[in-house]
């Protein structure tokens, strides 16, 4: 039996008040910390589970203070997209990996300020 491509589709809608942002938020967590091992195993992905969890952690800790509702309610858009286009296969073993790269991290070494200083580092 195959995967239906809406098996993952959440409808998309505005959250009523913060408890049930919350209540969405903590839903679509738990969602892809249960994925992890299939993710792990359909992209060949050569973290272990931890490292996966720890990295969905990371990017759910970005937006942690984010302190209006209609702004959670895009990210939770977006994370649902995302783990649907993930758990049906419609990404690639790159796309899964650009998450570990340590470019993709906030930070100091997230990107060059300019461009020369790219070229000069080799990163451009």
């Amino acid at each position: 039996m195959g995967i239906s491509p809406t098996q993952f589709a959440v409808t998309t809608r505005q959250s009523a008040n913060w408890s049930d942002a919350k209540r969405r938020v903590l839903a679509a967590y738990r969602d892809w910390i249960r994925a992890a091992p299939e993710i792990q195993t359909m992209y060949s992905v050569p973290h272990p589970v931890s490292a996966i969890r720890t990295r969905v952690r990371q990017e759910f800790e970005r937006h942690r203070f984010v302190s209006k509702l209609p702004v959670v309610d895009v990210l939770l858009l977006k994370s649902n997209a995302d783990y649907q286009e993930t758990m049906n296969f419609w990404r690639q073993t790159n796309h899964i990996m650009a998450f570990f790269k340590e470019e993709s991290f906030r930070g100091e070494k997230r990107l060059p300020s300019n461009f020369m200083e790219g070229f000069l580092e080799g990163r451009n």
